[in-house]
C-alpha cells in the first residue's frame, strides 16, 4: 500500500508505556499511511524505550529479507524520523505501579530470557536510520511539535498513563488548548469492571491526579479542549479481541505457547517477533479463560486512523467521528486516594435515566425484576437490584446520553466491529489476505 501524501496524512505523537498491546499498537501504526509518526514519547522507565527498539529491529530484519514488503511500512523509513524521546518516570502523585503480571519484566511476556535473539543489538542501536533517539525530555518534545506543526493538526495518542500530557499543560496549557488537534486516550472503566482492580483500568489506576487534572479539573477552563478529547475505555476495548485460534490458522501455523518457543526458520522475522511475545499473552489469557488477546491500545490506534482532527469543532460540542463509529457523553470524576478504589470512574448515576431511582417501592422493583425472571445472585433480594435495572428502558436513556452536547467525556460505544479491526491488522501488520 502506497504512503499517503503527506498533506493528506494525520500527524501523531504516540505516548505509550509499551507492553503486549502497545506493541501491535505501534505495529499497526506503522503500517498505516493515513499516520505521520512524529514522536513515540516513553512513560515510567528505560525498558519501554527498549521494546521501541526492538519493534523497529524487527521490522528492519523483516524488510532485509523481504524488501517487496517495504510499502507495507509507510512510517518506517521515512525522509522524516519519528523522534523516540523519555518522558516522565512516574506519576504526578502516588506510588509508581507497573502491570508486570501481564506483561512481563520486560513489557514484552520476558521474551528478552525467553527470546534472546530478539534483543536489540549494539549494531541496530548505532546504525538505526528510522528512529531520532533524543535526551530531550519528552514533555519538551511535545510541546515543540505542537509549536511548529500546523494549529490543530496534530492528533495525541495516549495510550498509557496521561502524566505527559499532563506535565506538558502544566509548562504551557495554553499552547496545547490552542494547538492540540484532538486526544484519543484509552483508559478507564465506566460501566464495566476494571482489569487492575475490581473497579480500574490500568492506565487510569496507574496516574488518576493526571486523569483528574485533565478531564475534571476544579476550573474546567483548564483542563483539556473536550471537543477535542476522545475515550475508549474497558467498555469499548474489551469485546475487540485477536482470537489465537484465528492467529495460528492465518498468521504462524506453528504459534503455541511459551512450552513450543517461536522459531524464526521459516516464517518472516515479523512473524517470529510477534509469537514470540504473543505466547506468554496466550499462557495468561487462557488462565483467565479465553483464548484471545484484547486488543485496547491497537483500538484508539484504529479511532485515530479513522478519525483526523477536526481544526474547526466548536466549543463544547461532540467530537466529530466518521462513520461506523459512534459516542455519548459521559460525566464521571475519578478516584484518587482510595485505598480500593484508586483510578475508579465515579459515574453519577442519580440524573442517568436508566438508574434505579433512590426511594422507589423495592416490593415493586422485585415484582419486575421477578416478571422478567432475573436471576437472583444470592438468598438476600438486594443482590438483584443493579445500579442500572435490565428491565427500563434503556434505548431511552442511550439516547438521551446521545444528545448531550455540554459536559462530559466523549467516550466511544460503537467501532466498526471487533472482526474489521482483525481484518485490519491482519492485512497491515502481517500482509494476510482475508
Amino acid at each position: 500500500m502506497a504512503a499517503a501524501d503527506r498533506s493528506q496524512r494525520t500527524p501523531v505523537i504516540i505516548d505509550t508505556d509499551p507492553g503486549v498491546d502497545d506493541t501491535l499498537a505501534i505495529l499497526l501504526a506503522l503500517t498505516s499511511p493515513e499516520l505521520e509518526i512524529l514522536a513515540i514519547v516513553i512513560s515510567f522507565g528505560d525498558t519501554p524505550s527498549l521494546n521501541v527498539l526492538k519493534i523497529y529491529q524487527a521490522v528492519a530484519r523483516h524488510l532485509d529479507i523481504h524488501p517487496e514488503d517495504k510499502s507495507r511500512f509507510p512510517n518506517f523509513s521515512p525522509s522524516r524520523k519519528a523522534i523516540l524521546a523519555r518522558g516522565v518516570d512516574g506519576p504526578l502523585q502516588g506510588d509508581l505501579h507497573s502491570a508486570q503480571y501481564f506483561h512481563g519484566r520486560d513489557g514484552l511476556g520476558d521474551i528478552s530470557h525467553r527470546h534472546p535473539d530478539l534483543n536489540v543489538t549494539e549494531d541496530f542501536a548505532d546504525a538505526q536510520t528510522s528512529l531520532q533517539v533524543t535526551n530531550r525530555p519528552g514533555v519538551n518534545v511535545v510541546l515543540e511539535l505542537l509549536r511548529t506543526e500546523p494549529e490543530r493538526s496534530i492528533s495525541y495518542l495516549a495510550l498509557g498513563p496521561l502524566t505527559n500530557l499532563a506535565q506538558a499543560m502544566r509548562l504551557d496549557g495554553d499552547l496545547v488548548r490552542d494547538r492540540i488537534g484532538r486526544v484519543v486516550c484509552m483508559g478507564g472503566a465506566l460501566d464495566v469492571p476494571g482489569n487492575t482492580s475490581p473497579v480500574a483500568e490500568f492506565n487510569f489506576f496507574a496516574d488518576p491526579y493526571a486523569v483528574r487534572e485533565l478531564l475534571t479539573p476544579p476550573a474546567p477552563s483548564r483542563g483539556l479542549p473536550l471537543e477535542r478529547f476522545v475515550l475508549l475505555p474497558l467498555d469499548i476495548t474489551t469485546p475487540h479481541e485477536l482470537p489465537f485460534p484465528i492467529y495460528t490458522r492465518k498468521v504462524d501455523p506453528s504459534f503455541h505457547s511459551t512450552k513450543q518457543p517461536s522459531q524464526l526458520a521459516g516464517k518472516p522475522p515479523i512473524t517470529h517477533f510477534t509469537s514470540a511475545f504473543l505466547e506468554r499473552t496466550r499462557e495468561i489469557m487462557l488462565e483467565f479463560g479465553k483464548d484471545a488477546m484484547e486488543l485496547h491500545d491497537i483500538v484508539a490506534v484504529w479511532c485515530a486512523i479513522a478519525n483526523p482532527p477536526v481544526p474547526e469543532q466548536e466549543e463544547g460540542a461532540m467530537p466529530a467521528l466518521t462513520s461506523g463509529w459512534r459516542a455519548i457523553k459521559r460525566k464521571f470524576d475519578v478516584e484518587r486516594i482510595g485505598e480500593l478504589t484508586r483510578g475508579m470512574l465515579v459515574v453519577d448515576r442519580r440524573d442517568d435515566q436508566g438508574a434505579y431511582a433512590p426511594g422507589a417501592n423495592r416490593a415493586e422493583v422485585q415484582a419486575e425484576l421477578e416478571r422478567h425472571s432475573f436471576q437472583h445472585a444470592g438468598e438476600l433480594e438486594s443482590t438483584a437490584v443493579p445500579a442500572q435495572v435490565e428491565v427500563e428502558d434503556r434505548a431511552a436513556a442511550v439516547k438521551a446520553l446521545a444528545e448531550q452536547t455540554t459536559g462530559g467525556v466523549a467516550c466511544v460505544t460503537e467501532t466498526p466491529g471487533p472482526a474489521a479491526l482483525v481484518e485490519l491488522m491482519l492485512k497491515r501488520i502481517w500482509g494476510v489476505d482475508v
